[in-house]
């Protein structure tokens, strides 16, 4: 079970930036063309807020359930903090993909909030890059201590 979340897990990553790419470029030419907010720009957005939120769950799996490499670090946290795999793992990856949904799921209310479309796109803009960096900060790239293979079969 641990290798098939896994999996799903560092396949979807992917789904998920392509995601975030076109939410930001739907974002920069509305904004740049002046474009009304369309059903395309809210399922965009809204198919990356729901794609990161399953991404998440995977995550949340393998973390508190079946990763052998948090079972290893909840054994000792004083011993996994001086690891910097262990503690990418245990403090870092999860923080910052916790900071990229909670920026995703600001920025889709607020989004909801905006009263014009220039504020809709600014706003999505603004947000999604923003998680798009957090999640490019905590991906376990390969040259990382404790990096991971950008793509596994």
């Amino acid at each position: 079970m641990y290798s098939v979340v896994l999996l799903v897990h560092s396949w979807l990553r992917w789904l998920i930036l392509v995601m975030a790419i076109v939410t930001i470029a739907r974002a920069l030419t509305g904004r740049s063309g002046h474009k009304l907010w369309g059903a395309a720009d809210e399922r965009s957005l809204q198919l990356f807020t729901i794609s990161l939120d399953i991404q998440f769950l995977f995550g949340l799996i393998l973390y508190v359930g079946i990763s052998p490499i948090t079972a290893v670090a909840f054994q000792n946290l004083g011993t996994a903090m001086r690891d910097p795999s262990l503690r990418f793992f245990v403090v870092e990856h999860a923080i910052g993909m916790l900071a990229a949904v909670a920026l995703a799921h600001v920025g889709r209310t607020r989004v909801r909030k905006a009263a014009t479309a220039d504020a809709k796109h600014r706003t999505t803009l603004m947000f999604v890059a923003l998680s798009l960096l957090a999640m490019l900060i905590s991906i376990p790239w390969p040259w990382m201590p404790g990096g991971r293979p950008l793509f596994r079969f």
